[in-house]
């Protein structure tokens, strides 16, 4: 599909007599779609609960095509294109869209084609290693890729952009293995030989800059990101126009750095202004443009602009349903993250819509045991409290009716997540297989989120309960708080989950909410002086679960 699409936009942006030529380079393309923005695939945060169902792709960023004489860097943002041969004349780039545009620029001649043995190994190369590196082979690659600088060296010389292009490839692959401490001077020193061939405002500087920019914005190095991008932007606006998709990119990179450094208004401005030229250009229903929209409803959220995040989130959810339908999990998360919105606008009825039409759905591409649609039936669960609320003082029947239906939903949803915690003997024979156990280990991690979560909305359930007593005699004593303290505590106790709650911050921060939640209704329930023993037993292991969890500030 991305390779159609490539072809695709080079028939409109490219003569007819061009094409073949613009074609033959893009066939040597062999990329995927990523997701290079910072908030992740589809990740929205609602005040009690919090789920990230994100797709990992390797994080490729900037690279080079070199022609002939000279190189020339690509505009890329999310992944890499590395070094490899096209027409002279011709910058091939490849958006976030996983599609190439074709932008004609000025003819470079500077002297004769240098052709000689290190001319052929260097293209051998640095082709295996780009190769290598998008199969994932980046120790191989790594090999290939020094190989290509030292006879780029000796081939064409030390300040020769053949240079630039090597040592770019090399940054890029250090910066995926996170070996930052090389990648850095490669990154400099590709800049500079492409500034003094070229000058400081060329197109393949404006690039190069971009790519400086990725490498530090991964490292939450804000300062030095934002000079390469706003050094980027203005080369690329000068070059290729302020209307340029590619343009747009650096400017959307920017943005993305002024929200995290604190400056809202600036970035959204910036992101919106991405979004319009993207939309301006063709690209309005393109994964890329969705990934920014997204990006933006999740500032407006943020900041607690609802209304507006909602209109956004509508946006996409149309263009997704247009595009990719219901049988789309992308389709399904989007429409999840809309129903949370208008669940926290109070909207409960089509919230609730939409969350039984996404659990339709799951079930029949996943399965009716898969650890998303646990967290689809705890978001319908938490509807059904609320909704349990609201008839309170206008039907007592449909409030229980509501709450009835809310334990169900809970019921299944512990169910689930702790079959996926606690796998059959059969299944875990299965797990032999390197990559089916690091899917599985995903899988647990979700569902133990999923599953504390769930025990913490039990305790909601137990005081909703409580409100419904018709009498003014004290509410009877939780039961259902009971049992989802003692499933908590045995969380921690079983080594499994305890080591994922150990390693991984965000499930450690879901138990501590739960086991204070269940503990604070067990004690307040019962007068101290009259707690069974079995029951003092739970509050002293909540306890000391608390003392090895946290420091002695945050206990309390």
């Amino acid at each position: 599909m991305a390779i159609r699409g490539l072809f695709d936009l080079l028939r409109r942006i490219r003569p007819p007599s061009q094409f073949a030529a613009a074609a033959a380079a893009a066939r040597r393309f062999g990329i995927q779609d990523s997701c290079p923005s910072i908030a992740g695939f589809a990740s929205y945060d609602r005040p009690s609960f919090h789920f990230t169902w994100r797709k990992h792709h390797w994080g490729l960023i900037l690279g080079v095509v070199l022609s002939g004489q000279t190189a020339f860097f690509l505009g890329l943002s999310g992944r890499s294109v590395l070094a490899q041969d096209t027409p002279l004349g011709e910058l091939v780039t490849e958006n976030e869209q996983g599609q190439a545009s074709v932008t004609g620029l000025r003819r470079i001649e500077d002297g004769s084609v240098i052709s000689n043995e290190h001319t052929s190994k260097w293209r051998i190369y640095t082709d295996n290693g780009r190769d290598l590196f998008l199969k994932g082979k980046v120790d191989e690659a790594e090999k290939y890729f020094q190989l290509a600088l030292q006879e780029a060296k000796e081939g064409f010389g030390l300040k020769d952009p053949h240079v630039a292009s090597s040592c770019n490839n090399l940054a890029e692959l250090y910066r995926v293995r996170k070996v930052f401490e090389k990648a850095e001077p490669l990154y400099l020193e590709a800049i500079s030989i492409l500034e003094k061939s070229f000058g400081a405002d060329d197109i393949r500087v404006g690039a190069a800059l971009h790519n400086l920019g990725q490498f530090y914005l991964a490292q939450r190095k804000l300062d030095q990101a934002r000079t390469c991008y706003q050094r980027a932007m203005k080369v690329k606006g000068q070059v290729l126009g302020h209307g340029h998709v590619d343009y747009a990119n650096t400017m959307y990179h920017l943005g993305t750095v002024l929200y995290l450094e604190g400056k809202e208004k600036d970035s959204e401005a910036l992101i919106q202004e991405s979004i319009r030229i993207l939309e301006d250009a063709g690209f309005g229903e393109s994964a890329t443009c969705i990934r920014r929209m997204r990006y933006l409803s999740q500032i407006l959220l943020n900041s607690n602009r609802l209304a507006e995040a909602e209109s956004m989130q509508r946006k996409i959810l149309h263009t997704l349903e247009l595009s990719k339908g219901w049988d789309s999990l992308e389709t399904i998360v989007t429409a999840e993250a809309l129903a949370l919105t208008l669940q926290s606008l109070g909207s409960l009825v089509e919230s609730q819509e939409l969350l039984e039409r996404c659990l339709a759905a799951r079930k029949k591409i996943l399965s009716e045991d898969h650890v998303q649609v646990a967290g689809n039936l705890l978001h319908l669960a938490r509807i059904a409290l609320l909704n349990s609320k609201h008839l309170q003082k206008v039907k007592i029947s449909g409030a229980r009716a509501e709450l009835d239906k809310a334990k169900l939903l809970l019921d299944n949803s512990i169910r689930i997540t702790k079959a996926i915690l606690n796998p059959s003997r059969n299944d875990q024979k299965s797990l032999h297989s390197v990559n089916v156990s690091t899917e599985s280990e995903k899988d647990r991690h979700a569902a133990l989120t999923v599953l504390l979560q769930t025990l913490n909305v039990v305790g909601l359930l137990e005081v909703t309960k409580c409100e419904l007593q018709l009498s003014r005699e004290p509410c009877e004593y939780p039961l259902e708080a009971e049992l989802a303290l003692r499933d908590c505590i045995s969380i921690f106790k079983e080594p499994h989950t305890r080591s994922i709650l150990l390693n991984a911050p965000d499930a450690k921060v879901e138990y501590v909410a739960c086991l204070k939640r269940l503990s604070s209704l067990v004690r307040d329930s019962i007068v101290e002086s009259q707690r069974p023993k079995e029951v003092q037993d739970l509050i002293d292991a909540v306890q000391n679960i608390e003392a090895e969890l946290l420091p002695r500030r945050q206990r309390k």
